[in-house]
């Protein structure tokens, strides 16, 4: 599901900037993005996405300016005057020769202010609440589009109920025809051999078929996933459910063709053929739920 949000603020003379976006994957994926001497925070942060999210592409993207003195390096005096007499004694070597530019990139020349466990540490404290302020927006944009979702799902369900409902109506029909057709076939035949026919034959034919196409069972357990579905739907907690559906909307495709293997009738395989485009919505669009 897709969702963006974003928060910033100041915190102790720096102003931090935390931006989340999330787009459709069947697993989830995150990807941190953060400055290089921040990057300690990237565990954490991929937990705090963990802990509100279960599926989707997420990535976050944090800035930190800093706007004060503070925010200068230091330059280590004691190395740059080792830098500069070295070149001084260097033999053919003059130190205007080299830049100051030159000099100050040299190892251990400019070095981070401040302690920079105590940076880590205001850094954490300030990112905190911005990262889940950033990832509330997220979830309540996903939460919109799951809204959307939820009763086209919802459709999708209800037409493969209302199909399912037919089918169980004429299932009964199957049989009857069968011993109609069978009938009317050993009628013809004994006419046109004169011959006597076995009953109990007959009646064993037409059993033998009735099991074969008997779909009671199917019907059942697809009204039951029908029902489950509808209950995850309308279920208000917090659960992630999109997995559950993805399992359910399997389950409905294997007890469809289980019945379209079963049927010989046309109006029953015209069904069952509208049934398994509808399921094959439910599975595209459960994907990426949550």
């Amino acid at each position: 599901m897709t969702g963006f949000g974003d928060a910033s603020g100041q915190f102790d003379g720096s102003l931090y900037s935390v931006e989340v976006r999330s787009v459709n994957n069947k697993y989830l994926k995150t990807t941190v993005r953060v400055p290089e001497r921040l990057q300690t925070l990237e565990p954490e942060l991929e937990q705090m996405i963990r802990s509100k999210v279960s599926r989707g592409s997420v990535v976050i993207t944090v800035g930190c300016s800093e706007q004060n003195e503070k925010a200068a390096f230091k330059v280590n005096q004691g190395a740059l005057r080792s830098y500069a007499q070295q070149i001084a004694d260097a033999k053919g070597c003059k130190i205007d020769q080299v830049s100051v530019e030159q000099l100050v990139n040299l190892p251990g020349v400019l070095q981070p202010p401040g302690n920079e466990e105590n940076r880590l540490q205001s850094a954490r404290k300030a990112l905190s609440p911005l990262v889940e302020l950033a990832l509330e927006h997220m979830v309540s944009m996903r939460t919109r589009e799951g809204l959307g979702l939820s009763s086209d799902l919802t459709m999708n369900l209800q037409f493969i109920s209302e199909r399912l409902t037919t089918i169980e109506e004429i299932a009964p029909r199957v049989a009857v025809d069968y011993e109609k057709r069978l009938k009317a076939r050993m009628d013809s035949l004994m006419s046109e051999f004169d011959v006597q026919a076995d009953q109990a034959e007959i009646i064993r034919e037409i059993a033998v078929y009735a099991e074969k196409t008997d779909i009671a069972e199917e019907i059942v357990r697809l009204g039951e996933h029908i029902k489950h579905f509808n209950e995850l739907l309308e279920n208000n907690d917090d659960r992630p459910i999109g997995r559950t559906m993805d399992f359910l909307s399997q389950e409905l495709l294997r007890e469809a063709n289980t019945i379209s293997s079963k049927s010989p009738d046309a109006t029953m395989s015209r069904l069952i053929v509208e049934i398994k485009g509808a399921i094959d919505r439910i599975k595209e669009q459960v994907q990426n739920a949550e």
